[in-house]
């Protein structure tokens, strides 16, 4: 099967919040005032390049390319790039979504002008940590943060080019 990375269509918002909310309750990863930031899809694509992973015409995936502005949090500057809510649906894990999402925000960062891609995760997103050091990413924990109490992310980082 193969999986097609392409940006979000507004039509896709819904679908988008609904795995969003879905993965990151299911997974213990967001209260009720995160809920409603996972929620908001119409102003996540405002900020950030909104990507979509299909498989089979179903969308599987989605995840938001920053390449500048304040959605990126994580960033120390205009060369870094981010990407945040990387979602992929249960049923199809395993599958390469969550790569194929990731490796396309390399690409268009890259292709954009950044020079580094970074990203901060939960620590208890074991899946994903192992995902982004098969891709190359090492843990820089000198720039890990906490948004509010109580909320601990690591942070990571990746070369371009």
């Amino acid at each position: 099967m193969t999986v097609l990375v392409e940006p979000a269509d507004p039509a896709d918002f819904p679908a988008i919040a609904d795995l969003t909310v879905q993965t990151y309750v299911s997974q213990g990863w967001a209260g009720p005032g995160y809920q409603q930031q996972l929620a908001d899809v119409a102003g996540r694509a405002a900020r950030a390049q909104l990507l979509v992973a299909r498989l089979e015409g179903r969308l599987v995936g989605s995840v938001a390319l920053v390449l500048d502005g304040d959605f990126g949090e994580v960033t120390a500057g205009p060369e870094e790039a981010a990407f945040r809510m990387l979602v992929v649906d249960p049923a199809v894990r395993g599958q390469g979504i969550g790569e194929a999402l990731v490796t396309a925000c390399l690409q268009r960062a890259a292709a954009a002008g950044a020079t580094t891609m970074v990203l901060s995760t939960d620590p208890r997103m074991h899946a994903a940590h192992r995902l982004y050091a098969r891709l190359g990413f090492t843990r820089l924990p000198e720039r890990d943060w906490s948004p509010m109490p109580g909320t601990d992310l690591l942070v990571y980082a990746r070369p371009l080019g």
